[in-house]
């Protein structure tokens, strides 16, 4: 039988590598960044097009590199950070596989210019999926620059799985954001599509995460201090009140490099029990510094998960750092023993003796003796005379045998209103009988049988075609608030919010001003709490940055349903009979009445056959 096992062609190895290193865009900013981090520069600019599919391009004044590592750069596993396994367990670099700059060269067109700085010129390198185009002398600055112009030209089917430009540049953002909050001796500056976006100077931790967050970040955050032989950890946790519905602005950092670990998140969430609202979680900016022979980095591809020798002891130390620091800067609740001031002494008496009361009582005192003998004994206890009660009833003495009290007009007070969540001028005549099952299922009878509506979906659906109807037609009720409503968010979100903002003035928001990392509302849409405003643009923002649910999805469609499943009714809010019988009829007043904005099941019905059948 022939040989059927065969070694692959180099430029297929490297595409097949490429696979596990270059998933999108931002794999090309992230591995280009740290390479110039690796080469010791203090100044590194990203400029990105057409949110990195065009081109990703990383300048920096590094060391840069001689006219055969520029070339030797670019073969599979070249590499000058490890000589040998064990150096694998001494890593103090961010890069050292060797895969990065050859993955790459395998699926675009790389052109890369460098110098180093005894050398008068330097070299610049254009290689095209794998193969060297050219390679000559140039003049350039001291450093390096690398452009990955038309990433996947060679893979269509990659290509096509890219997201669209929102979303691919909000990965672009959140590499560039993990890069630079690890490294802020260094500065960064991003530019996108001729556009300044970040420029970030040289500073101290705390200014670099204001600079990248927004100003409003600074009073939300509590330094965190611990220093140990296991572990040294430095950064912040934001306050308990500043909590988000999403999980974005919480970064892991170990000896500078951004990692991700569900178990080290837990003893966050662990530290902050009891003072979260459900659903909430915490954001944090954590440098941990342990020793390097301790940890593993390269049991991922993205090498953005680690393996700890000791991760209970870790754990442990996490949590009590944050609790600590929670209790210290007076985050979290603690018993006070504290003195109240105003039980204090005045000063005018204070140096003053104070007189002890006197009690004098008459021993010869009986409360059972008559009247008469008491007088009689001349005692010191005199009862002095009461007034006379009769002048209490003076005016209300009957006027005859035959006055009546007249009850031919009684007044009742009226009972207490509560504001119910739909209309009161809706009222419908009570046909079916509705029941509402453990706060989550409304139970109605139909002809054949039975009908149980989840309400959750069922009112996700009634609000998206109301949203949905008011984006088109552009006519939706607002309702003014009595004080404006301030909202802060950071400078990515805010290009979001610009975006959306037309769209939002469709459903009944008002806007009155917004500019730089503020927005004022004056109006929000009819039964929108003024509480839930700030929870529902975040979501809406998390939505669009995450294209929930699929990219080919219009900006208004998907604006009709980010609102309409932050502003539905929830799971286990009890309704009373007229909102039950008001969300049946509209949901079936509905186009498509079945499903859920997300395509979800909405009711479902059970024949009284299929009831029989139980009973068999």
């Amino acid at each position: 039988m022939a040989d059927i096992i065969q070694l692959l062609p180099d430029h297929v190895a490297n595409q097949i590598a490429a696979g596990e290193v270059v998933q999108r865009p931002a794999s090309v900013v992230k591995e280009l960044l740290e390479n110039a981090i690796d080469a010791g520069a203090d100044t590194i600019k990203l400029i990105i097009k057409d949110a990195g599919k065009t081109l990703v391009q990383v300048i920096d004044n590094g060391k840069g590199m001689s006219h055969t590592d520029a070339r030797l750069s670019f073969e599979r596993h070249a590499t000058s950070k490890i000589k040998s396994a064990e150096d694998l367990f001494q890593l103090h670099t961010k890069g050292f596989r060797g895969e990065a700059l050859a993955s790459i060269a395998a699926i675009a067109h790389v052109e890369l210019k460098t110098k180093q700085d005894n050398d008068d010129v330097g070299n610049c390198l254009v290689i095209e999926g794998s193969t060297v185009v050219s390679q000559e002398v140039v003049v350039t600055p001291t450093g390096t620059s690398v452009a990955v112009k038309n990433l996947f030209f060679n893979i269509p089917a990659r290509r096509n799985f890219l997201k669209s430009d929102t979303v691919e540049l909000r990965h672009v953002i959140d590499e560039f954001h993990r890069v630079a909050l690890a490294h802020p001796s260094i500065s960064f500056a991003l530019y996108n599509n001729g556009g300044e976006t970040f420029n970030l100077p040289i500073s101290n931790y705390r200014q670099r995460i204001v600079n990248i967050f927004g100003n409003k970040t600074n009073e939300k955050l509590v330094p965190v201090e611990e220093d140990t032989e296991v572990l040294k950890i430095s950064g912040f946790v934001c306050k308990p009140e500043f909590a988000k519905k999403t999980r974005g602005e919480q970064y892991f950092f170990v000896n500078d490099r951004f990692i991700k670990s569900a178990y080290l998140n837990h003893a966050i969430a662990s530290a902050f029990e009891g003072l979260l609202k459900n659903g909430t979680h915490a954001s944090y900016f954590l440098n941990l510094t342990v020793n390097p022979q301790t940890i593993d980095i390269n049991i991922h591809p993205t090498k953005t998960e680690i393996k700890f020798d000791d991760e209970h002891t870790l754990y442990a130390l996490l949590r009590s750092a944050v609790k600590h620091s929670l209790g210290q800067f007076n985050i979290a609740p603690v018993l006070d023993f504290e003195r109240d001031p105003n039980l204090d002494t005045p000063y005018s008496f204070k140096d003053q003796n104070t007189n002890v009361p006197k009690v004098e009582v008459d021993r010869s005192f009986n409360p059972f003796q008559e009247e008469s003998a008491s007088k009689a004994r001349a005692v010191a206890y005199k009862k002095e005379p009461t007034t006379s009660w009769e002048s209490l009833y003076v005016g209300l003495e009957s006027k005859g045998n035959d006055s009546k009290p007249n009850f031919t007009e009684v007044q009742f007070e009226s009972e207490e209103h509560t504001a119910s969540m739909f209309d009161d001028d809706t009222q419908v005549e009570q046909t079916h009988t509705t029941y509402q099952l453990h706060n989550k299922y409304i139970v109605s009878t139909i002809k054949s049988g039975m009908l149980v509506i989840d309400q959750h979906r069922a009112h996700q659906r009634v609000l998206y075609e109301d949203f949905l109807k008011n984006l088109t037609i552009k006519e939706a009720a607002s309702q003014q608030l009595l004080f404006p409503l301030q909202l802060h968010f950071s400078p990515q979100d805010m290009v979001i919010i610009n975006q959306l903002k037309d769209g939002l003035e469709h459903t009944g928001f008002v806007f009155s001003n917004v500019k730089g990392e503020s927005v004022d509302i004056t109006g929000v849409p009819v039964g929108v709490p003024e509480s839930e405003v700030s929870i529902i643009l975040e979501q809406l923002i998390s939505d669009v940055e995450n294209e929930v649910p699929e990219s080919h999805f219009s900006a208004s469609d998907l604006l009709a349903k980010s609102m309409a499943k932050s502003l539905a009714i929830k799971t286990g809010q009890s309704l009373q009979k007229d909102e039950q019988e008001h969300l049946v009829n509209k949901l079936f007043a509905c186009k498509e009445p079945n499903v859920s904005p997300t395509n979800r099941t909405t009711f479902v019905t059970m024949s009284v056959d299929e009831l029989d059948k139980k009973f068999i």
